[in-house]
């Protein structure tokens, strides 16, 4: 099964979409769909000035909070040692699959954080890094119960940020050349 739903995944998020910007908005919706997420954001940030935004948010229902925010920001100079799972992506460590925020080590997530922030309660935090520094987060989320990750989400996810990291590179450069 896994064989089979990979190519269709990257089939649908990249048939016919050339720039980033058509790849990331069809691909947040299809990676939804497939997923059974209820949430999906993606971050980007340039990494030399740490100014970014959530241009991209696919949710399955209203009810659910949009976080889309198409102005650049700086991030927050505490955001590392409040968030720690920022803290590992600015480190690009793997991508991190979080079942429970409630249960999760606090070492890797900060519970009263994710709560306040997103209040989704499964997630994953799957990280776009190129030469050794961040350029954005891809974020699934669940809300309401605990989600275990599969193996075939670990590997759609892990297709889909490997096609969508240059994407975020070319975004951010291009946003900059503005």
């Amino acid at each position: 099964m896994q064989d089979q739903v990979l190519p269709t995944v990257l089939d649908k998020i990249f048939r016919n979409e050339s720039t980033p910007d058509a790849v990331f908005s069809a691909g947040v919706s299809a990676l939804g769909e497939v997923l059974q997420c209820d949430r999906i954001f993606l971050y980007l940030r340039d990494p030399h000035t740490r100014i970014g935004k959530v241009p991209y948010c696919w949710l399955r229902s209203s009810e659910y909070p949009n976080i889309i925010d198409s102005d650049w920001k700086q991030e927050p100079e505490s955001l590392p040692q409040e968030d720690p799972l920022f803290a590992a992506a600015l480190r690009t460590e793997p991508s991190i699959f979080v079942e429970d925020v409630e249960t999760a080590n606090p070492q890797v997530v900060n519970q009263a954080f994710e709560a306040k922030e997103f209040g989704h309660r499964a997630l994953v935090h799957a990280h776009l890094c190129f030469d050794g520094v961040l350029w954005g987060i891809l974020q699934p989320c669940v809300f309401g119960k605990p989600r275990v990750w599969t193996q075939q989400d670990r590997s759609i996810i892990a297709a889909v940020t490997e096609k969508f990291t240059p994407l975020a590179v070319a975004y951010i450069k291009a946003a900059n050349s503005k």
